[in-house]
């Protein structure tokens, strides 16, 4: 692609995580005249040390001052960095803490250093499902849905969305605007995802059988994680020569993953590792699955003085996995031409490959 980080520096918030990774790798790949890729991260994963042009910066979200290290002389930054938690694993405060008041402290660090652009990776569930029960059937940018949050996650993520979309055109110190433009990924799926390999690893417990809870035709819209990343790249990119058609924009993430419920979708990558889904119907009522997610919720706050319990069904997950929300939109493409960089089938076949790896290790006592 014609590059516009010719000897440009760019930072990645969250550059070690999931997404981050990806993200990382695929502007090495596509911007090849960048200077250097800053990687900030809690947690730096010393694997990327080999990485050329790649500097780990070790850093606190939530810290002002190194935030504002990290970003002192950079010219785009990517803010991936995000606490991600619909289990109550977290206490809300440490996610207001990550996820919104760090997001203030990157946009006050690029209003201070005069860094411009700024890209900030969203959720679909800053829009929904809601606590409603709403669903969201084929819906775009423009789709009138009543937004409802009540658990700390999404409020987090609403909150700094607006705050990212609000600093847009805000003047910095030399002058010139601030830009901003907001991306929401559906559920993401791919290669190191952890999450998948909790059903993974949840699976073999029960000898690699799973009962299917949820009707099929509750439909969900997920993305592959290469082509998040692919859309990353691309509007840090065009974000600098259409700033005022990005500029304060919010962006679902899309591409040609089949719309289907969390189980089968799921089923896509796990079936070639050996598993299978029972029944062509939910084998469990859906009063005994909301008593089970409350049972769980009780039993979290039951023992939260003593240990941290956090179980994958609660009210919340299970009110967002039997509520449709797909995406159906063209306004990424429409605007700075985007286009998924991995079909369906590659980015399953990516997918199951990491995923019969581990299965391999596993099996080989690995």
């Amino acid at each position: 692609m014609e590059s516009k980080g010719r000897n440009q520096i760019y930072l990645v918030t969250g550059g070690c995580g999931f997404l981050g990774k990806h993200l990382v790798e695929m502007l090495l790949e596509e911007v090849p005249d960048l200077a250097e890729v800053r990687v900030f991260d809690l947690r730096l994963d010393e694997s990327m040390q080999h990485l050329e042009r790649v500097t780990l910066i070790q850093g606190d979200i939530s810290n002002s001052e190194d935030v504002a290290a990290a970003v002192k002389g950079s010219h785009v930054v990517i803010h991936s960095a995000s606490l991600v938690d619909v289990w109550g694993r977290v206490r809300p405060e440490k996610i207001v803490e990550v996820n919104v008041n760090g997001t203030r402290n990157v946009i006050e660090a690029c209003v201070a250093h005069g860094t411009q652009f700024l890209i900030y990776t969203s959720s679909m569930e800053v829009v929904g499902p809601n606590s409603k029960g709403d669903p969201f059937y084929r819906g775009n940018e423009d789709t009138k849905y009543e937004i409802i949050h009540d658990h700390p996650y999404p409020i987090s993520k609403t909150k700094a969305e607006q705050l990212v979309i609000a600093a847009n055109g805000q003047l910095m110190r030399d002058g010139r605007p601030l830009i901003t433009c907001v991306l929401r990924p559906t559920g993401i799926y791919g290669e190191n995802h952890l999450l998948m390999k909790e059903f993974y690893e949840n699976g073999l417990l029960t000898k690699r059988c799973m009962l299917r809870t949820i009707p099929a035709s509750v439909e969900h819209g997920r993305v592959y994680v290469g082509n998040v990343a692919w859309m990353h790249v691309l509007v840090a990119q065009k974000i600098q020569e259409l700033p005022s058609t990005l500029g304060g924009q919010a962006y679902f993430c899309y591409d040609d993953s089949p719309y289907k419920s969390y189980e089968d979708f799921n089923m896509e990558i796990l079936k070639p590792c050996g598993f299978s889904l029972l029944g062509s119907r939910p084998l469990l009522p859906f009063f005994i699955l909301y008593f089970i997610a409350l049972s769980n919720a009780f039993l979290q706050w039951l023992l939260k003085p003593f240990c941290t319990y956090g179980p994958i069904l609660n009210p919340y997950t299970l009110a967002v996995a039997s509520t449709t929300f797909t995406v159906k939109t063209d306004k990424a493409e429409r605007h700075f031409g985007y286009r998924p960089r991995f079909t369906w089938e590659q980015s399953r076949n990516r997918t199951v490959k990491w995923l019969q790896e581990i299965d391999a290790q596993r099996c080989a006592g690995k």
